[in-house]
């Protein structure tokens, strides 16, 4: 397993699903981990769990002086940043564009999209002034294929997309930029997913998903030289060589 002895990582969306399998996987690692959640309560619990080298850090991605206020914190409790997962992210609104509510759409925009960008321009300066860093996004087979009723997910993810190919192109020199589809994860978002009814993934048996700690094995492998070819690219968990690499069954 790669080791991260030392090394500082930030999570958003950190309450549940792959941000609490990530955070768990980091600090077996050997890292200290940021946990970073609307969630209070839950990350409260999760922190108390992994022990001193976690920080529970209530934060709102959509919020700008909110997120750099985290990594501020992040920094000082830990010395540094060398890593940060953009997780965080919303499904709603499962509608039609003719039907949705528009606050709602604007919503998925400020959490998935914006909120990605808050991640990236918050830990820039940290990462640049150390010369060194991992920037992961997590991403979607959304990104690139529209979905019925998923225009706000699709569009938001597809804009996260690029922009971390706009960061490799900016800063891959001198930074380690990748994004992450997971596929479907066995997470409260495919439950919502599947009580909407709506489009091919609502009608997936849950056997079709993978695992949380697929993923969160996953995010640490990349942060390793093993993954040093893939700079700049975004990874496929449906990729069954990818996984061979990485050693999912």
């Amino acid at each position: 397993m790669t080791d991260l002895t030392g090394k500082t990582i930030l999570i958003t969306g950190a309450s549940r699903g792959i941000g609490a399998a990530a955070a768990r996987a980091f600090a077996e690692a050997g890292g200290n981990v940021a946990l970073l959640s609307r969630g209070t309560e839950a990350i409260a619990d999760l922190a108390g769990e992994i022990g001193p080298n976690a920080l529970a850090i209530p934060c709102d991605v959509a919020r700008w002086t909110e997120v750099a206020r985290a990594v501020e914190a992040t920094v000082n409790a830990f010395g540094g940043l060398d890593v940060i997962v953009n997780n965080a992210g919303v499904i709603d609104p499962i509608a039609g564009i003719a039907r949705g509510e528009p606050d709602a759409w604007s919503t998925a925009i400020d959490v998935n999209l914006k909120g990605v960008y808050h991640g990236m321009r918050a830990a820039l300066p940290v990462m640049l002034g150390q010369k060194f860093g991992t920037v992961i996004t997590i991403s979607s087979g959304a990104a690139s294929n529209p979905l019925e009723g998923w225009s706000a997910y699709c569009a938001s993810k597809a804009g996260a997309k690029m922009l971390t190919e706009c960061l490799h192109k900016e800063h891959g020199r001198t930074l380690r930029v990748m994004g992450l589809s997971p596929g479907t994860v066995a997470t409260q978002m495919q439950r919502d997913i599947k009580e909407s009814g709506i489009g091919p993934v609502a009608q997936l048996d849950w056997s079709a998903h993978i695992p949380p700690e697929w993923v969160a094995r996953a995010l640490v492998w990349m942060c390793g030289p093993e993954a040093d070819d893939l700079r700049g690219t975004e990874l496929s968990l449906r990729d069954e060589g990818l996984r061979g690499r990485i050693g999912l069954a």
